[in-house]
């Protein structure tokens, strides 16, 4: 408690305790969800032209691009979130590891679906 000058009263700041980013949290998901995209994207691929590979790759390779995009954006707002300081009556945020996770996880699906969909092409072509 801290006495406010000239007055009989004083001020208590409350210790709010701090919350995981819900940014974070849905940047490790949609990561996640990337990299499970990816993997259709690879078994449509070698599928070839018996199940419509390159079609069918190139439909899961633009939604796994979109999630791991999605993913990527998601973990820098995170990150930029957890790393504003807040005034003592303000919540503060925490997840780093998973902001940095979500991060990866997103950029890793986006490559394994534009890496599975050359794959589904060199298969087409062939």
């Amino acid at each position: 408690m801290d006495a406010v000058p000239g007055t009989p009263f004083g001020v208590v700041h409350l210790d709010v305790p701090p919350v995981t980013s819900g940014l974070a949290v849905g940047s490790l998901t949609a990561g996640i969800a990337s990299i499970l995209v990816s993997l259709l994207v690879f078994c449509f691929g070698i599928a070839g032209p018996n199940y419509g590979g390159a079609w069918a790759a190139g439909a899961f390779t633009l939604l796994g691009g979109l999630a791991g995009t999605g993913a990527v954006v998601a973990g820098l707002l995170a990150r930029r979130q957890i790393r504003r300081p807040a005034p003592p009556p303000a919540v503060r945020f925490t997840g780093r590891g998973l902001a940095v996770a979500g991060l990866v996880c997103g950029a890793v699906g986006l490559l394994l679906s534009l890496l599975g969909l050359a794959v589904a092409l060199v298969v087409q072509i062939t």
